[in-house]
């Protein structure tokens, strides 16, 4: 079974929704996702901080009720969360990348840790959540760098900072959710998702990104680690899996908990294979494997085991590999040709939801 996200714009048709991190790639999309279906959605994030930004070229701001608010400052947080009153809350602010985890891990450690605490803080003065989707990431585990998926009830880890913030933020889910949020009413799960590929990411140290970046400008794309394997996927399959978990979690609170977002295990590919086939569905680019410094460690084989989400929400990716890149390739070559970003990604939405 496939989640088919159109036949749900009815439940999302005037939710009170609070989305963290909406001046963000993802949550870019997500809110767009969320308006085009009716849902009343108040944004909180730092302003965006990659230029272009799909938060500026879509509009974003005109889309939802929109705060520049730093989730690291508890007082503004819970003064903002509190006026938006929201049934619905998906906690998507973060810093999200690994090398910058390096360089800043005490801002890594605040946002990711504390800035979560100050999202769940906030909803124990509440009476109107019933349902809270914490983003995570695939990360979370601890690497054993094994060959097979990591599952929901593996260990949790991390060797660089991003990854040990995320398993931290974790813990901390699931210690509000034990301790205040159950007996509250409110169902928090945790969403762990693989790499996410889709116009309009402008983020640095990002595989997609950094090849359109080059080849818009004719220059070599550098791989870092060509062999790398990741469970990548399409924007939009996260997200319809996070918009189907809250949708069950509202009418089945007590499944309530961690789950893996991604694609099916066979799916997962390594860096060089994505690149050839964003290469080719480009129209051409120049690419160096492996001749650069491979800076900090990273982990080299990863991907998730998706059956609990397949089985208690009905949650399938629907595009593979080669057409999630047929889908994100095109859509930086419009927008650079001068397509509205908006229409592109509207487009994309009601492309993926008339499947299955």
């Amino acid at each position: 079974m496939s989640h088919k996200a159109k036949s749900n714009s009815e439940f999302w048709q005037g939710k009170r929704v609070l989305l963290t991190g909406h001046t963000g790639f993802k949550g870019s999309w997500l809110a767009l996702w969320l308006h085009k279906m009716g849902a009343e959605v108040t944004g909180i994030s730092l302003p965006p901080n990659t230029e272009p930004s799909l938060f500026k070229l879509a509009a974003i701001d005109t889309l939802c009720d929109s705060h520049f608010t730093d989730i690291r400052d508890h007082e503004s947080m819970a003064m903002r969360i509190k006026q938006s009153r929201p049934e619905i809350v998906f906690h998507l602010a973060a810093q999200p990348l690994v090398r910058a985890s390096y360089r800043d891990p005490v801002d890594t450690y605040s946002t990711n840790v504390m800035g979560t605490v100050h999202v769940l803080e906030a909803l124990r003065e509440l009476d109107c959540a019933r349902v809270a989707v914490m983003v995570t990431t695939d990360k979370v585990y601890r690497n054993n760098e094994w060959p097979w998926p990591y599952r929901e009830d593996d260990a949790l880890g991390g060797h660089d900072p991003y990854s040990a913030s995320k398993a931290a933020s974790e813990m901390v889910i699931s210690s509000y959710r034990d301790a205040f949020l159950k007996q509250q009413g409110v169902a928090v799960a945790s969403a762990r998702a693989g790499n996410v590929i889709g116009g309009g990411d402008w983020s640095e140290d990002r595989l997609i990104p950094d090849a359109v970046r080059a080849w818009e400008t004719g220059r070599v794309l550098d791989i870092r680690r060509p062999d790398a394997v990741r469970p990548w996927q399409h924007v939009l399959e996260p997200l319809a899996g996070y918009l189907a978990l809250a949708e069950k979690l509202w009418a089945q609170p007590e499944l309530a908990g961690a789950f893996n977002f991604g694609p099916s295990t066979g799916e997962a590919a390594t860096v060089k294979e994505v690149v050839e086939i964003a290469r080719k569905t480009f129209g051409g680019g120049d690419v160096r494997y492996g001749a650069c410094e491979a800076g900090p460690h990273e982990t080299g084989w990863l991907a998730l085991e998706v059956a609990k989400s397949r089985q208690l929400l009905g949650v399938e990716s629907q595009w593979s590999l080669s057409e999630s890149i047929e889908h994100t390739m095109p859509w930086y070559r419009s927008q650079n040709e001068g397509a509205e970003a908006r229409a592109l990604c509207e487009a994309q939405i009601s492309a993926y939801e008339n499947m299955a």
